[in-house]
């Protein structure tokens, strides 16, 4: 899962940040970081997932609420159960 991740990434690297695809990779990187126990290595993702989301598709409620609980569930991997909270 983890080579298919970055793989994803490599070959949408080059879209416009506003490219739907670029970010939806960025939520596909991080699940498979998250998934090989790697969530300090998504979290990051995670949160720039988030504020693209919220950035160019401030409309679209059920991918921001995707990309909040994706933040979520890192952050309480990672222990910070109080922020994760907050965003769940």
């Amino acid at each position: 899962r983890l080579a298919l991740g970055w793989a994803c990434w490599k070959t949408y690297l080059g879209r416009p940040e506003a490219d739907a695809v670029r970010c939806g990779v960025l939520m596909v990187l991080g699940n498979a970081l998250r998934l090989n126990d790697r969530p300090e290595e998504a979290l990051p993702l995670f949160e720039a997932s988030l504020a693209l989301e919220q950035r160019y598709w401030s409309h679209d409620e059920e991918n921001i609420l995707t990309a909040q609980s994706n933040v979520s569930s890192c952050l309480a991997d990672l222990g910070r159960l109080e922020e994760a909270l907050v965003l769940y």
